[in-house]
């Protein structure tokens, strides 16, 4: 009986866990460039039951033989395996904004390793000094002219150095490259690829990062990738609000069957200890 009880756990504490990432995807439908979380259930191996019995040997000494009588399976619950990021590219949005600006996914190739689409980023720089990546390109200019994310992270150019700009009268190309009011090519915008998406790993404020800590390919440099650029649009959540709260209240339901189960276990063994006992 203690058995079903931790599974009834299991299966509550990974439904908590998925209605979380649910919840978090639509809090985050509409931040630009936003990515949403998907979840993956799956059980605990099973454990094969057996019942030990005893069988008596007609020999002098009256020996017993042990023997082993298959019972079944018995399933030990289940557990949130992993969460990962669907990078699917979200629909465009115009802003009129001469900042903001959209990457437009082209042909991208699949990963052997991973099976996935690799995935397109705008190349940042981290607070620690390290290069991190995002989909948000809701830029802004800082007090020195500097182009920054919305979080004030430097927005780095092809050959990975911030990009210093005039002010804000300027144009984007569909191949990254600013030209500013008077003509004159300031830098391309940076971009970089992650062939095998299963290595990045998501952090705060949109920005992913791989998981040792090193750098990604310029997109630019990576063969058979092909991307470009919209000026005064970004990029929407990829969040389906629709599915996701369909999914919320699945989880939701699925949560309270296994605390029902739970309660069940619970008046079970009320009843066997203040009543049965008693006898």
């Amino acid at each position: 009986m203690f058995k079903g009880f931790y599974t009834a756990m299991s299966g509550m504490t990974a439904q908590q866990r998925k209605t979380e990432i649910l919840t978090n995807n639509m809090a985050n439908a509409n931040t630009p460039g936003y990515k949403a979380d998907q979840s993956t259930i799956r059980s605990f191996p099973d454990m094969l039951m057996s019942a030990i019995t005893s069988n008596g040997i007609p020999t002098q000494k009256g020996l017993n033989a042990l023997q082993a009588t298959p019972v079944g399976a018995l399933n030990t619950g289940v557990y949130l395996q992993e969460t990962l990021a669907n990078y699917m590219q979200g629909a465009l949005r115009e802003t009129g904004l001469l900042t903001d600006v959209a990457l437009v996914d082209g042909q991208l190739p699949v990963d052997e390793q991973s099976g996935n689409q690799g995935a397109l980023f705008f190349r940042v720089q981290h607070p620690d000094g390290n290069e991190a990546y995002t989909r948000n390109g809701n830029f802004t200019l800082d007090g020195q002219g500097n182009l920054v994310t919305a979080m004030g992270q430097y927005v780095l150019d092809r050959e990975g150095n911030p990009i210093q700009l005039q002010n804000d009268q300027f144009t984007i190309s569909a191949d990254g490259i600013i030209t500013d009011e008077d003509g004159g090519q300031v830098a391309q915008l940076g971009v970089a690829f992650a062939a095998n998406t299963d290595l990045l790993m998501k952090q705060d404020n949109g920005l992913f990062r791989l998981l040792e800590g090193e750098a990604l390919p310029s997109a630019y440099e990576v063969e058979g990738v092909t991307f470009g650029m919209q000026q005064q649009y970004l990029e929407a959540s990829n969040v389906d609000s629709a599915q996701s709260m369909t999914n919320l209240m699945t989880a939701y339901r699925a949560y309270e069957a296994n605390q029902k189960v739970l309660q069940a276990y619970d008046k079970s063994i009320d009843k066997a200890v203040n009543e049965i006992g008693k006898v």
